[in-house]
């Protein structure tokens, strides 16, 4: 029988391991000595589609307007999404591009012709808003237009025609009429979308016969164009596989996929007034992109073993039921710290695939779903996905330093999703940085960063609220912004950070 000593002293070693496995459970370790990709600075694209207030009293208030404008679209937002360093906006849509015809927005605005948007709201569009309009706005932002192609009741000749519009400097029939229009040179769009959601608002149509369809319009699009498959619909992993084993890797540049942060589709719950279970569930769902962006990625690696399609998340975030007394196909919603948390889980597993994601379009910019701006006449708020997205362009064209990170679990009546996620890179600089996500709705997290490398200082900056359901309004438009962040020692190359519940840090390191 072991004696009083013996039993103690197994005590202690006992409360060590504890102590030791409590610590592994919070730990993130960075390789810097393994640099893999770049992280593409498109994973932080942007989506504007003609719906609801997005474009219209979003983007585009016109040109009579008092609101400050450059040739209609308000200088607020041009420089706040500046200051957000949008790498690219994709235009007109969503399920509004399979119905647009490009020509009915260029020429004089009077003689635009008129259609009804059947897909949002049932409203007439007027067309004042069209692609000299649009690609204009890109170069004010320095941002790369992503065209979406008609293809679900558009033509080859119709898409092909506004290929040589924007894109053709010398003599022909379509550069001669953009010329009409006012515009000498090409706008030269590289990035193109062959439909959208061709499996249900795009045409309803089968993998195998919108492959064929793909390789049809891809044929025509002549020059230098990034063509950009209509790709799965969340876990439809046979239309991944299909489209890969169908369509040539040298007519394909980019492969789609849409999924959305939503509880369920029949009951979306509000925007605001939400519970923790809403939450937990809502998380759940951010969460399983790792699993799609895995395995979309595993049957694009049969084909394309050397990665030269690129995943291109061009439709995501958070969903829910729209404002009450609102149009309810306007899709308007409000902007608090659970979207916080889903951009902040989803833009790190981006991060850690850049791989195979090289291009990403949270859905949307103005007034509609998870936006990163909100307005009301004169007004403009940035919301709490804005100041997660301005804080991690860090990451943009950056080096990624692979992570591990142990985590324990946040766990809500029994069901469990790890608490703490993490990405980060090296910018050019030499600078590191380290994004840190605790969605955990009550416990704060203590994390040991084994940086790996020799580092002098460390700062940040931390998005985090009193309550998940706080949002920024307009009687309170900076209730939620990031500030300095404090809680982070760095000491023989080891950061030890206190993580609050859900919140967002960005560490840098120097």
């Amino acid at each position: 029988m072991p004696n009083k000593f013996t039993r103690r002293f197994i005590s202690m070693l006992g409360l060590v391991a504890s102590l030791e496995a409590a610590q592994a459970q919070h730990k993130v370790t960075l390789h810097p000595e393994a640099p893999t990709q770049t992280i593409n600075r498109n994973i932080y694209g942007h989506f504007a589609e003609h719906l609801g207030n997005c474009i219209y009293g979003g983007f585009y208030v016109g040109d009579t307007s008092n609101i400050p404008h450059v040739n209609g679209v308000r200088k607020d937002i041009i420089a706040a999404l500046k200051n957000l360093k949008v790498p690219n906006l994709r235009w007109p849509g969503g399920c509004f591009a399979d119905t647009y015809h490009w020509k009915d927005g260029i020429g004089p605005k009077d003689k635009r012709p008129t259609i009804v948007n059947t897909w949002w709201g049932g409203v007439t569009e007027n067309n004042s808003f069209g692609t000299h309009d649009f690609l204009n706005m890109c170069e004010e932002l320095g941002a790369e237009p992503y065209l979406a192609g008609n293809v679900g009741s558009g033509t080859v000749q119709e898409l092909s025609d506004w290929v040589q519009y924007v894109n053709f400097p010398g003599k022909s029939p379509m550069s001669d009429l953009r010329q009409q229009n006012g515009r000498q040179q090409p706008w030269k769009v590289r990035y193109w979308g062959v439909g959208n959601e061709a499996w249900g608002c795009g045409g309803n149509m089968r993998p195998e016969y919108y492959a064929d369809i793909f390789r049809k319009y891809a044929t025509f699009m002549s020059g230098n164009t990034f063509k950009i498959a209509s790709g799965a619909n969340s876990s439809d992993y046979n239309w991944t596989e299909v489209l890969m084993k169908n369509i040539p890797l040298h007519m394909l540049d980019g492969l789609a996929l849409h999924h959305y942060a939503v509880i369920n589709w029949d009951k979306k719950g509000d925007a605001v007034d939400f519970t923790e279970e809403q939450y937990f569930q809502t998380m759940r769902s951010a969460c399983f992109m790792d699993t799609l962006v895995r395995r979309h990625s595993a049957i694009m690696d049969k084909y394309d073993p050397k990665k030269k399609v690129a995943l291109v998340v061009d439709e995501w975030g958070g969903w829910y039921n729209v404002q009450a007394g609102t149009n309810p196909g306007f899709l308007f919603q409000q902007n608090t710290m659970r979207d916080a948390m889903i951009a902040g889980v989803t833009l790190n597993i981006f991060n850690n695939h850049s791989d195979r994601v090289r291009m990403a379009n949270l859905a949307q910019t103005v007034n509609v779903l998870q936006a990163v701006v909100l307005t009301k006449g004169e007004q403009l708020i940035l919301t709490p996905t804005y100041h997660v997205m301005e804080m991690y362009n860090v990451h943009q064209d950056a080096t990624l330093i692979p992570v591990d990170v142990q985590s324990d679990n946040y766990t809500y009546k029994g069901e469990q999703l790890q608490a703490v996620t993490a990405s980060a890179s090296k910018d050019k600089s030499g600078a590191t940085h380290i994004s840190l996500v605790n969605i955990d709705a009550a416990k704060a997290r203590e994390i040991t960063v084994a940086t790996g490398a020799a580092y002098h200082s460390v700062t940040g900056r931390i998005l985090s609220s009193a309550k998940l359901q706080d949002c920024n309004s307009f009687t309170q438009p900076e209730k939620i912004k990031p500030v300095a962040f404090k809680d982070a020692v760095l000491k023989n190359n080891t950061v030890t950070v206190k993580l609050p519940p859900f919140s967002v840090v960005v560490l840098e390191l120097k």
